[in-house]
């Protein structure tokens, strides 16, 4: 199976060469890697480059967008950038961060996944950080969801769910629009990826209510979202961002903003929530 990788990248000098090199390494090498350079104002270009000399699969896209690192639009705008200069001959088409590093099986591994069962759409490994010179399980959310930072598609699943959506939410509503068409999602607890950078590190205070929003746009209703609010602010260990995360849905609501989803696709998702919180009381 031939997957193709992108990666938006901005101002990620000190990492990037990093994840580039784990790549390079891979058992089961891709057969396309761009880069996309995101308003980089740093050397992260030249080090791409670098790498891109002495492999040939490995490409790099400059891009011009604004400086504000908010969650989800930039990322997948800039991922959209690079998704364009590809052809249709993958398998898997894959988006991570520019500041991880794989071990060298993750591919190969992720591969056999999708080739064991037709109906396995997305899989992946596990974002780990490190604390007190010890790699520990970056535990931001449940087992059976796969992290913004690695995803990998089956290209007949990424076609159905209309490609990544440039709103925050992106890596969420992607995987509950895999269930609403039936496909499946695995994540491998043996695949262990270094996130050399823990989530939403560099967010601005704007950012905040975005999560509300986000929640908002999947369709969640009210009390899904009072829910899912509370156990990611506990998840976060700062209580107050609730509050935030609540402002963020009425601010939504009240301004009409658009779903990232089909009223029945809502209906199925809201639905598809509460069997899961059922299940955890249970």
């Amino acid at each position: 199976m031939k997957y193709y990788i992108v990666i938006p990248a901005h101002n990620e000098q000190d990492l990037i060469g990093l994840t580039l090199q784990s790549l390079v390494s891979q058992t089961v090498l891709p057969s396309k890697i761009v880069v996309v350079n995101d308003n980089s104002t740093d050397k992260t270009e030249e080090i791409v480059l670098g790498f891109a000399k002495e492999n040939s699969f490995i490409s790099v896209v400059n891009k011009t967008s604004d400086a504000i690192h908010m969650p989800g639009s930039k990322v997948i705008q800039a991922f959209q950038k690079g998704f364009e200069t590809l052809d249709s001959k993958y398998d898997i088409i894959v988006k991570i961060d520019g500041d991880l590093i794989f071990p060298s099986n993750y591919f190969e591994t992720i591969i056999n996944h999708f080739q064991s069962d037709p109906k396995i759409g997305m899989a992946g490994g596990f974002c780990y950080i490190e604390k007190n010179g010890e790699w520990i399980l970056e535990n931001l959310t449940d087992k059976d969801h796969i992290r913004g930072a690695l995803k990998a598609y089956r290209a007949a699943t990424f076609q159905q769910i209309g490609g990544l959506k440039p709103a925050m939410g992106w890596d969420t509503v992607d995987e509950l629009l895999c269930k609403y068409y039936d496909w499946k999602i695995v994540t491998d607890e043996s695949l262990h990826v270094k996130h050399l950078k823990p989530t939403g590190a560099n967010y601005n205070k704007t950012a905040r209510y975005k999560q509300g929003e986000a929640f908002y746009t999947l369709g969640y209703g009210f009390w899904i979202t009072a829910i899912a609010s509370a156990k990611l602010a506990i998840m976060k260990k700062k209580p107050l961002l609730f509050f935030d995360y609540i402002k963020g849905f009425w601010k939504a609501k009240k301004a009409k903003t658009p779903l990232l989803v089909t009223p029945e696709q809502a209906k199925f998702i809201r639905n598809y929530r509460f069997e899961k919180m059922k299940q955890k009381l249970i």
